[in-house]
C-alpha cells in the first residue's frame, strides 16, 4: 500500500486534501483524524505537521508526501520534488533597512534573520557567499529593529508589514514556492504512477475548459486556429445547413478573448464548461 503525507494544518492543508478528492482519493472526514485509508486505491493518507513531512519521505518511512517547495529545501533532507501542484504560493525575499544595502551581493559578512535557515543556506552556498544565519521561529521582521540582525528573509506577500517595519526588498527573490508532491527519489516508487498522472490530470482540468460553438462552415478553418484543441477540435455537422459544432480545450486565463474573438468571426452557441479532470 502506498504510504502519503498530507499537512495536517496551515494553509497548504485544504488545497491538499481537496486536489486529491477531485483525483478520486478518499479524504478523511475529521480533521482529527491521524490516518485515512483509501483501500479501493491502495493508498494510505497520514496526516502530519507540514514541517515534518519532509522528513518522513527523506527517510523513507514514507513513499511520497505533499509540502511546500520551502520546506523541503529548508529540511535538507534527501527528497525530490516529483510534481509542481501549482497552489500554496510564496516568494522569499531579502529585505534591509532603506539605504543600508543595494545589492544582493553586499549580504556577504552580514547577520540575516530568518525562519527557513535551510532556504537562506542553499542560497548562501550555491552563491558562494558567507554569512551568519540567525534562525527565528517568527516575527522576523523586528529582527534588525531589535540589533539582531542587518537583514532579513522572509516570506513577502504585499510587503506592508516590511514597512511598517522601516526595511525595503532588496534585488531578486531568493525562492519562489509552491506545494509539491516530493518522493525519496527522481523515480517515483512503485504503485505511484496512477497517483500523479490522477494529479496531472487535475492540474490541466484546472488549467483549461471545455469550449463549445457554433460557426459556418466556410469559417472553420479560422475559428478552428482560434481553437484547435489540445489534439484537434470536434467538429459535426449541425442539421442547419453550411453549419457546424465545434469543441475544443481552451487554456482558462484565454477563454474570454477567445470567446469575444469568435463572436467577432461569426461563430454563436458559444459555451464554456468547467473541465473536472481529464488524461491527456
Amino acid at each position: 500500500m502506498l504510504r502519503i503525507a498530507i499537512p495536517n494544518k496551515g494553509t497548504l492543508s485544504a488545497p491538499a486534501s481537496q486536489m486529491l478528492k477531485d483525483a478520486g482519493y478518499r479524504q478523511r472526514t475529521d480533521p482529527k483524524d491521524l490516518v485515512c485509508r483509501d483501500e479501493a486505491n491502495n493508498v494510505e493518507f497520514f496526516y502530519l505537521r507540514p514541517r515534518d513531512i519532509a522528513t518522513y519521505v527523506g527517510s523513507g518511512d514514507l513513499d511520497l508526501g505533499i509540502t511546500g517547495r520551502d520546506l523541503l529545501v529548508d529540511s535538507g533532507v534527501p527528497a525530490t520534488e516529483l510534481l509542481d501542484l501549482n497552489f500554496g504560493g510564496a516568494t522569499f525575499r531579502w529585505a534591509a533597512p532603506a539605504g543600508t544595502l543595494t545589492s544582493v551581493d553586499q549580504i556577504g559578512g552580514k547577520r540575516i534573520a530568518t525562519a527557513y535557515p535551510g532556504v537562506v543556506g542553499s542560497y548562501l552556498a550555491e552563491h558562494e557567499l558567507k554569512a551568519d544565519v540567525v534562525r527565528l521561529d517568527g516575527a522576523v521582521e523586528n529582527a534588525v529593529r531589535l540589533g539582531v540582525a542587518d537583514l532579513i528573509a522572509d516570506v513577502v506577500e504585499t510587503g506592508a508589514t516590511l514597512r511598517q517595519a522601516g526595511l525595503v526588498t532588496l534585488g531578486e527573490p531568493l525562492m519562489r514556492s509552491s506545494a509539491i508532491l516530493i518522493g525519496r527519489r527522481i523515480e517515483p516508487p512503485a504503485g505511484a504512477t496512477q497517483l500523479l498522472r490522477r494529479l496531472h490530470g487535475v492540474l490541466v482540468a484546472r488549467s483549461f475548459v471545455m469550449l463549445a460553438y457554433d460557426v459556418r462552415a466556410d469559417l472553420l478553418d479560422q475559428a478552428t486556429a482560434l481553437t484547435p484543441g489540445i489534439e484537434s477540435p470536434t467538429v459535426s455537422p449541425l442539421h442547419r445547413e453550411g453549419w457546424v459544432a465545434v469543441q475544443a480545450m481552451v487554456q482558462r486565463s484565454q477563454v474570454h478573448k477567445v470567446m469575444d474573438e469568435l463572436y467577432e468571426l461569426g461563430a454563436r452557441a458559444i459555451l464554456v464548461t468547467d473541465i473536472a479532470n481529464c488524461r491527456l
